[in-house]
């Protein structure tokens, strides 16, 4: 762990957020709205995403968002996520959490969990085994699953991409549906380290709520809230 440079004591270690949900919810604008909250606050919050997040990463991502690995079936884009998710938190997640950064990351483990475990029919036994060596320890302390209808998502997604659709986006809403059912059975599964939240509302409502909740996980000063 290294040292603070103001201090010479050693840094805490950072906090890791995921954000989780279906196509068009709102994750990456949620991320975004709390690492700036947090930074307002001399909180430093690194964003990140999966898949990709690191140059490695990167790179795995647009194979696997391209349709590329499709016609491999899902348990090669399963293997496929799980290296790029090692890269990912060897090379950004963890040592931002060793210098005492926080990291908020739109989506992580739980998506192979359910898009290719429950949606994809890859055994959760070979997801979990793969999540063991790739992930180990290293899971997030926090994971918001931001709930909304897949209609209203995939509706979103397809007014902001313009006909540009990647790999996941091009499903019907039957497997959006899945994914629905799925992350909701996560939170019921890990209600500890899981919250959901309602997506349909305004943005800065369903902000609000994140904030709150974070305030209280993590026994931040209660003056986050007026940011």
């Amino acid at each position: 762990m290294t040292d603070n440079p103001s201090t010479g004591e050693p840094a805490r270690r950072g906090r890791f957020i995921t954000f989780e949900g279906g196509e068009g919810a709102g994750k990456s604008t949620q991320a975004r709205l709390l690492a700036e909250c947090l930074g307002s606050h001399g909180i430093h919050a690194v964003l990140t995403r999966e898949p990709g997040g690191s140059p490695g990463a990167e790179i795995i991502r647009h194979v696997l968002l391209s349709g590329a690995a499709e016609p491999f079936g899902p348990e090669a884009e399963t293997i496929l996520f799980g290296a790029a998710r090692r890269d990912h938190l060897t090379s950004t997640i963890l040592p931002a959490l060793t210098r005492g950064d926080w990291v908020i990351c739109d989506r992580f483990a739980d998506s192979t969990r359910v898009y290719q475990g429950l949606a994809g029919k890859v055994d959760p036994d070979f997801i979990l085994a793969l999540e063991r060596l790739t992930v180990g320890a290293d899971r997030p302390d926090l994971t918001l699953v931001l709930d909304l209808p897949p209609k209203i998502g995939l509706a979103r997604v397809a007014s902001r991409q313009q006909g540009t659709l990647d790999r996941f986006e091009r499903e019907g809403v039957a497997f959006h549906t899945k994914l629905r059912q799925g992350f909701k059975a996560l939170v019921q599964a890990e209600p500890e380290r899981c919250r959901l939240i309602d997506a349909t509302r305004d943005k800065h409502v369903v902000a609000a709520e994140i904030r709150d909740l974070v305030l209280t996980r993590f026994d931040l000063p209660a003056r986050l809230v007026a940011s």
